[in-house]
């Protein structure tokens, strides 16, 4: 019962916001105060270009993770500034706030990467060895089609935004809150489900040796978890957890993922038994400085700071007034699309991640998805059996190397 509820909970959702942006747009259409074809071209084209860019990244980081890694850290605060400095020339009182906050933003993001620098060769030569293996085609085809969702489904909300925009009515930010919230919590679900169904794949590869259909991990993640008592984890968002309270950190992160996949566990306490798994192997000092949720955050910034570039000098060209709302959307979506695939492909590989900067947007992360997953699902299996041979030195010595500097 409680099974049905949960998948009816998501359909009709799915059904409402649908409807909403339907009569939205028609609504938006007829009153004639949007100029459509001056306000939705950047905006639409600024979702696709997160879509090529959230993959073309992802294979970056595949090919060369030194130069993706670096990359993340120092030109991520660049295009902060950029953004910074198109919001400035917009001139308008929004933009101003909106400019100086974004350059507070670049010269905190270029510290912290001056600051996080000497832990650049460990999380490079970790995010490598977890990203070692090629992951299985149909894993793949799950993050494609993940990413493929999340494009159609963030084209879809663009319009709901625009036609709630040409309404002009009280209900305008109303309107455009809800769609926004519809969008932020279907890709934190989305990210959940495939999170838990990858790191299963990684995982039972890693601590068994077992080659899991990724297909089969996706429907037992459905089947399993869309009701019973574990539903909480379609409503949870680890990110919040972690970023509440360091004393959260054990009742929701990340690393539960792979005890949500592989034993169906609740999400709070499969993220209580991964805590004490890492408490128990000392690991919790290594999980604390990795900068994996760093790494993930900056390069949704990134692309979505391009993003933002893109529509925002578009409509800075064709209608100013468009300018600063379309910079903002366009980040909002970039960042979104990027980190939820990459998280995804960091859990088939390995290790771990950090909460530094995580929590501070939502939206980064579908095309990270993998990345992390697999980081997530390393960490965990090398904290339940650091002897197994599938391992090398890397863990061990970074643990070492802590210690010599802590002492």
């Amino acid at each position: 019962m409680r099974r049905l509820l949960g998948f009816l909970f998501l359909l009709f959702h799915l059904i409402l916001i649908t409807a909403l942006v339907i009569f939205l747009a028609v609504q938006g259409l007829r009153s004639g105060h949007l100029h459509a074809t001056k306000w939705y071209p950047p905006l639409l084209t600024s979702t696709a270009c997160a879509a090529i860019l959230s993959s073309v990244w992802q294979w970056l980081a595949d090919i060369n993770t030194s130069k993706a890694f670096k990359a993340a850290f120092w030109v991520s605060p660049l295009l902060t500034c950029a953004i910074a400095l198109l919001l400035l020339t917009i001139g308008s009182s929004v933009s101003l706030g909106a400019g100086m906050a974004a350059l507070l933003c670049s010269v905190v993001l270029s510290l912290y990467g001056c600051w996080a620098s000497p832990r650049f060769d460990y999380a490079i030569r970790v995010l490598k060895i977890s990203n070692s293996a090629s992951p299985p085609p149909k894993a793949t085809s799950l993050v494609l089609l993940s990413m493929l969702v999340s494009f159609l489904y963030s084209c879809l909300l663009v319009i709901g935004i625009g036609g709630a925009r040409a309404l002009g009515t009280k209900f305008e930010a109303l309107f455009i809150s809800i769609i926004l919230l519809s969008l932020a919590w279907t890709m934190q679900v989305m990210r959940n489900t495939m999170m838990a169904s990858i790191t299963r794949v990684k995982y039972m590869y890693l601590v068994c040796g077992i080659d899991v259909d990724a297909h089969v991990a996706l429907r037992d993640t459905l089947w399993h978890l869309m009701g019973r008592d574990t539903d909480e984890f379609l409503f949870s968002c680890a990110n919040c957890y972690a970023g509440v309270a360091s004393t959260l950190v054990m009742y929701g992160n990340r690393w539960g993922f792979v005890y949500v996949g592989v034993y169906n566990r609740g999400f709070v306490q499969a993220s209580m038994d991964a805590w004490s798994v890492f408490r128990r192997t000392e690991l919790e000092m290594l999980i604390d400085s990795d900068l994996m949720g760093s790494f993930c955050f900056l390069s949704g910034v990134a692309v979505g700071a391009i993003c933002s570039l893109v529509s925002g000098s578009w409509a800075l060209a064709v209608h100013k007034s468009y300018a600063t709302e379309l910079s903002l959307y366009a980040f909002f979506i970039g960042y979104f699309m990027v980190i939820r695939n990459w998280k995804l492909k960091t859990s088939l590989s390995s290790a771990a991640c950090n909460s530094d900067l995580e929590f501070v947007l939502l939206q980064s992360r579908i095309a990270m998805a993998w990345q992390q997953a697999s980081l997530t699902a390393y960490y965990v299996a090398y904290a339940e059996n650091p002897q197994n041979s599938r391992f090398d030195s890397t863990i061990p010595s970074r643990i070492q190397e802590l210690r010599r500097v802590q002492a």
